[in-house]
């Protein structure tokens, strides 16, 4: 059969266009095979990337009718049919016309990273976001004079999945996050960084939650659009061992240790504490556990007052205990489940810092507001601190100076 393959191509600064090759092809061909054909038989001009016979090896990474894959994997039929699910109309119209309409499949350069030329793309930051998370086991942990390092199974199993990972940059392409977000790693980083969480031979694991959880460019960062886990050819599943980064973190810190940790752990307090979020109490305690964090809020609790979508009360949602009793055993579940991995551990990491120890943090603030917030109704706090501006506006005192707050 003929199918019409468009091309995104792009020369060195120039604008990109779509050129059209028509080939004829067999079902089982991939996409890599066609773009071999026609490159030897129609335009010697065309650049791509490739290294097969080695493997595994990622190379051939490019968009593939608008999604990232392997060319060499995917195949001519099974792209069509994917087409034929997305668009009957299409579908219809080419058996309505006996065919005479060809089928097309669109080929473009992977997302997110500048084009060198044509399906060519720079992966400078790709490789430098990697080395960033430092995805090697520490040197020291290598260090062993007298025997191997031993895993045990379970141990060695834990690295099953990232180590599958072949940095093609599939789901660096398709990342929502990186697109906003330039100091953001990637997917592909911080699926390897979770390989160096998971290694029991690595002895630098509290230093690196650390690192990763730095601003947006760590797991913090991720918008969890789940294009990373639906484009991976090897099913590493990348968000997946982002959430894992964060599981751990949690459980090492407490919510006076960062915001973004503050957010998580607030989000899941007030669902157990009624079924869905109390908006009155979530920005209180996420922003609000410092007085400049309190003013911050203050003109959007001034908007939601005046359009009356700051209620008075909070009525929990139905089905509440049972929701909570969920949420207590999916987290006991996971404590057991962390102290049988500790007991069952061979050959533990060095004690660094252990899980049990008692971390430090950052010292509380002197005023708590989230401690007062906690005690007073919300909506009274924000309307205490309105009049105090007001009085302040009008009368040209310094009060919060006068109180001590500034």
């Amino acid at each position: 059969m003929q199918v019409i393959f468009k091309i995104l191509r792009q020369q060195p600064n120039s604008a990109p266009r779509i050129q059209n090759y028509t080939l004829d092809v067999e079902p089982g061909n991939t996409i890599l095979e066609c773009l071999n054909r026609i490159k030897w038989e129609q335009d010697g001009s065309l650049a791509f990337r490739k290294n097969c016979r080695n493997t595994i090896c990622g190379s051939c990474s490019m968009r593939i009718n608008g999604r990232s894959a392997l060319a060499c994997k995917e195949n001519v039929g099974s792209e069509l049919a994917k087409l034929a699910e997305i668009s009957a109309a299409a579908t219809q119209l080419v058996t309505a016309t006996g065919g005479n309409s060809l089928p097309e499949i669109t080929v473009a350069p992977m997302g997110n990273m500048p084009v060198i030329k044509d399906l060519v793309v720079d992966m400078q930051k790709f490789w430098d976001n990697l080395e960033a998370v430092e995805p090697y086991v520490s040197t020291k942990a290598r260090q062993i004079p007298e025997r191997e390092f031993l895993q045990l199974p379970a141990e060695r199993e834990k690295l099953d999945q990232t180590g599958n990972c072949i940095l093609c940059g599939a789901c660096y392409s398709e990342c929502n996050a990186t697109a906003v977000n330039p100091d953001f790693v990637g997917p592909h980083a911080l699926a390897k960084a979770y390989r160096m969480v998971a290694d029991s031979r690595d002895d630098q694991t509290a230093g690196r939650l650390e690192k990763y959880q730095q601003g947006t460019q760590g797991v913090w960062g991720c918008t969890r659009c789940y294009e990373c886990n639906t484009v991976c050819p090897m099913e590493v599943a990348p968000m997946d061992q982002i959430g894992k980064i964060k599981q751990e973190i949690l459980h090492r810190q407490d919510a006076t240790a960062s915001r973004s940790i503050r957010h998580r752990k607030v989000l899941i307090d007030l669902v157990k504490q009624g079924g869905w979020i109390d908006e009155r109490k979530f920005g209180l305690q996420v922003v609000g556990n410092s007085w400049q964090g309190l003013i911050s809020l203050l003109p959007l609790g001034v908007k939601m007052l005046q359009r009356g979508k700051f209620p008075p009360d909070f009525e929990p949602s139905a089905g509440t205990t049972e929701t909570r009793s969920l949420i207590e055993a999916v987290q006991k579940l996971e404590s057991s489940s962390r102290v049988q991995t500790t007991v069952m551990t061979a050959e533990p990491k060095p004690p660094v810092e252990p899980v049990t120890s008692e971390p430090t943090y950052p010292p509380t603030p002197a005023f708590g507001w989230t401690a007062y917030a906690e005690l007073i109704n919300g909506r009274f706090a924000m309307l205490g601190l309105v009049l105090l501006l007001t009085l302040e506006f009008f009368t040209h005192q310094d009060f919060f100076t006068w109180l001590g707050w500034r």
